[in-house]
């Protein structure tokens, strides 16, 4: 059991390796004539002010994008790396969770919201901080983002376990990062009423285990290219789900993992590529079903109850929303030819791609909208303890 397990996740982190790869490589060979070209300056002063900012810069030229610039490059803040000491978890000798930490310059930290940002599997934070270029809307916006990083000595790919939730492993790593806010909320003054998180692949996979067990910490969550929940309950069940969605019904599995009487909603933005080939883009219809009914908009029975859907057809994005007394609480987007990578991202980190809508940015709008109030500590605590297989 312990080869085949080892083989299936080899197997789909090549292939979804592969698949970047690929994209990567392709899309280098289309920007060499953009580095070798000599536009005139009249005719093309896009390019020219680009190729300015490069000699002036030479040490960023090798990895910046010849889409938009990098985060690395042009965030004006403060990047800090440290670690945080998580509560203890089994099997886990020291439980240290490592982050970064991004805060916009010449801004008061109170009442700044905070942005919990969750990389996938084969990703380091500065990677995705960079690829995603969040910290650019943090300038931009006034919000602080925090990187947690799993570490390579719990998962040898830096996957999240997603898909178990004992004590040593999901469990542990929901509870580390629900800690980590805390513990900066606390620090920095962040406004405790407007946390969110968002993950991709693995990380939106875990930001789905934080969204129902700790919903009173986060007033909203985004999932991009993420697996449906409730299922999974191994590593081999995990990629069965991310291959093919799940077998069982999204609404029934969502009833088994939360008491949705008692459950006080989690305003979702859900994103996937319809070319993806790690994750089937048929987890983000089940994933809205599931958010769908956690908010209220349909019964035990999958029946609609309550609110409208609306939607936009667009040659690259079909967006629906779930609309309840003007308000939109769930929105979805299916981004047409994007593979299994960062929406409107930087071509030139992995898992990131310059086709499709700035997926940051649709972020961002869709969370300044929401807010947590009134944080019962009892009932946050009541919630947290639910088991994910219940």
């Amino acid at each position: 059991m312990a080869k085949n397990l080892t083989k299936l996740w080899l197997g789909g982190l090549k292939r979804l390796l592969a698949v970047q790869t690929e994209y990567v490589e392709s899309a280098s060979k289309k920007r060499k004539p953009l580095r070798q070209a000599r536009p005139k300056p009249v005719a093309r002063p896009a390019v020219k002010a680009r190729a300015a900012e490069t000699r002036e810069k030479p040490a960023a030229t090798a990895r910046e994008s010849r889409v938009r610039p990098r985060a690395a490059a042009w965030a004006g803040g403060a990047w800090t790396r440290s670690f945080h000491s998580a509560p203890a978890a089994a099997g886990r000798l020291v439980n240290h969770l490592h982050y970064g930490l991004y805060i916009p310059a010449g801004r008061a930290l109170a009442p700044m919201p905070l942005v919990v940002m969750l990389h996938g599997c084969q990703q380091s934070i500065d990677e995705f901080a960079e690829g995603t270029r969040m910290n650019l809307l943090a300038d931009r916006f006034g919000f602080a983002v925090v990187y947690p990083e799993q570490s390579k000595h719990v998962h040898a790919h830096r996957c999240w376990h997603w898909y178990d939730t004992s004590d040593h492993a999901g469990g542990a790593e929901i509870r580390a990062v629900a800690s980590l806010v805390d513990e900066l909320v606390a620090e920095h003054g962040f406004d405790g009423e407007r946390v969110y998180v968002a993950g991709i692949s693995a990380g939106a996979g875990l930001a789905s285990l934080l969204a129902i067990h700790y919903p009173w910490r986060f007033a909203a969550v985004a999932l991009h290219s993420g697996p449906a929940l409730g299922e999974a309950h191994s590593g081999i069940a995990g990629m069965d789900v991310m291959r093919r969605g799940t077998r069982q019904d999204p609404v029934e599995l969502i009833d088994q993992a939360v008491d949705v009487a008692a459950y006080p909603g989690m305003p979702a933005i859900i994103v996937h590529g319809d070319a993806d080939q790690v994750v089937a883009p048929v987890n983000a219809d089940q994933l809205a079903l599931q958010f769908a009914r956690l908010n209220g908009f349909v019964g035990a029975d999958g029946a609609w109850k309550t609110g409208e859907i609306r939607e936009d057809r667009k040659a690259s994005v079909v967006t629906r929303d779930y609309v309840r007394g003007g308000r939109r609480v769930i929105r979805l987007c299916h981004v047409a030819g994007l593979s299994h990578a960062w929406s409107g991202g930087d071509d030139a980190v992995p898992f990131h791609s310059s086709k499709g809508p700035d997926v940051s940015a649709l972020l961002w709008e869709f969370f300044k909208h929401q807010r947590r109030s009134g944080v019962p500590a009892e009932l946050d605590a009541a919630a947290a303890s639910v088991p994910a297989g219940r």
